[in-house]
């Protein structure tokens, strides 16, 4: 499953809603890798072409540019972070001056530009009044021939100081609203930037956290790397000294379920006293062919009956009982349900309906936590998590009671969650 993710560099999101925040940052961290390892690829290729005359260095036009950095006291190249040096004012403090500056000088040229145009009205329409009037008292001056001319020319100026006067209020009047839209725009464009500062800075905030996390990352796979290889090689010694002492009666009840004659169980017996790799059990040929994916209930019944069955999936060791842990296709909100009551280090294992695998639900001080196991191959693994491998689903959680499932998390699977209803939720599986 982990192959095929890699190789088509794509995750369905619904898988990836089903894996916890430490496995979607392992998987995202492992693509990455991946996406590295393919462009240093092509970039090899690329000088391939070169040493075969694809790209010739004579038809590059020559150039004398060049680039010399600053270089500090140390050495290294100089570099000055503002707000940091002597003197300097603080960060916040500067960010807080340009914003504020900005989003004045912003509104200072929106209010000129209204004003403008306001002042254009303003002198336009006053203008034609003036001209209108002038006009008609011209026209009454022709018109009616005044005896007194200077008490022509005193209406006249009446008039004309009644008009200024009016024009004097009105400018104010759209000084004062010009004013208030200025105001406010300045308060608006500064909440503005203010706001698209916090937004940039809480981005890098989440990158360094993410770049943090993703070293620890690291840190942890290699330390269950380490460990995982320490727990097989010491299950290996453990397994074989039992062989040398003739416990092989579990190998003997697994080769007659597959159908395995009585001189290959001799055979097999004789071969384990020395060291060596051990033999892997004959896999049930594939009598089906398997989707991508589980597409619906009956596709996965089915998968069940044909893959798992087979391989003692969800039995007791070397017994015909089922697990006390195993459970049928049940979804998240029932595991938890089952879960609720029970102290921290309680389990249960449910098949998936999201890959060809199973679903591990583990019981926190507070909270769940949801592991995918995966048994697409002819092993299970946890998907994401821990890169070690198990023959069987048994073996996979009898190791994981006594080692930890993830370095942070510390899971050690204690209590087995059992079935609260009947019949049984994994009546189907077996009928």
């Amino acid at each position: 499953m982990l192959q095929q993710i890699l190789h088509d560099m794509y995750i369905d999101p619904e898988l990836l809603a089903e894996l916890s925040g430490r496995s979607r940052q392992v998987i995202n961290f492992l693509i990455y890798k991946e996406w590295k390892k393919r462009r240093k690829h092509r970039g090899t290729w690329e000088i391939c072409g070169e040493d075969e005359g694809m790209l010739k260095e004579s038809d590059k036009p020559a150039s004398d540019k060049h680039i010399q950095w600053l270089l500090g006291e140390d050495g290294e190249v100089w570099v000055w972070i503002m707000g940091e040096g002597p003197g300097d004012k603080p960060y916040e403090e500067i960010s807080e001056e340009l914003i504020a500056e900005k989003a004045r000088l912003q509104a200072q040229r929106e209010a000129e530009e209204l004003w403008r145009q306001k002042e254009a009205e303003i002198t336009k329409k006053f203008r034609d009044a003036l001209a209108n009037e002038k006009a008609r008292i011209m026209a009454e001056k022709w018109k009616v021939e005044m005896e007194d001319r200077k008490a022509a020319k005193v209406l006249e100026e009446r008039i004309h100081e009644e008009f200024k006067r009016k024009e004097e209020e009105e400018r104010k009047r759209g000084e004062e609203q010009i004013r208030r839209q200025e105001e406010q725009r300045a308060r608006e464009l500064y909440w503005t930037l203010k706001q698209a500062q916090l937004q940039s800075q809480a981005s890098e905030k989440e990158e360094r956290e993410w770049e943090e996390q993703l070293r620890r990352s690291k840190a942890a796979d290699e330390e269950r790397r380490r460990r995982a290889q320490r727990a097989r090689d010491e299950y290996r010694r453990l397994s074989l000294r039992a062989i040398q002492k003739g416990t092989v009666a579990g190998l003997s009840f697994m080769l007659q379920e597959l159908g395995q004659t009585h001189e290959q169980e001799a055979r097999l017996y004789h071969h384990f006293p020395s060291p060596g790799p051990l033999l892997p059990l004959a896999m049930p040929v594939r009598t089906w062919e398997r989707p991508l994916r589980p597409v619906s209930r009956e596709i996965i019944v089915r998968w069940f009956k044909e893959e798992q069955l087979p391989r003692q999936a969800g039995f007791e060791r070397n017994t015909k009982a089922i697990a006390p842990w195993f459970h049928g296709i049940i979804s998240r909100e029932d595991a938890e349900d089952l879960l609720e009551n029970m102290t921290e280090g309680a389990f249960l294992v449910r098949v998936s309906e999201k890959i060809w695998g199973y679903t591990l639900s583990y019981r926190l001080q507070k909270g769940f936590k949801h592991f995918l196991v995966d048994a697409s191959g002819d092993f299970y693994s946890f998907l994401g998590v821990d890169p070690s491998r198990h023959a069987t689903l048994t073996d996979l959680i009898d190791f994981h009671k006594e080692e930890i499932i993830t370095v942070s998390g510390g899971e050690l699977l204690q209590e087995p969650c059992g079935q609260r209803d009947s019949p049984p939720d994994y009546h189907l599986l077996f009928e």
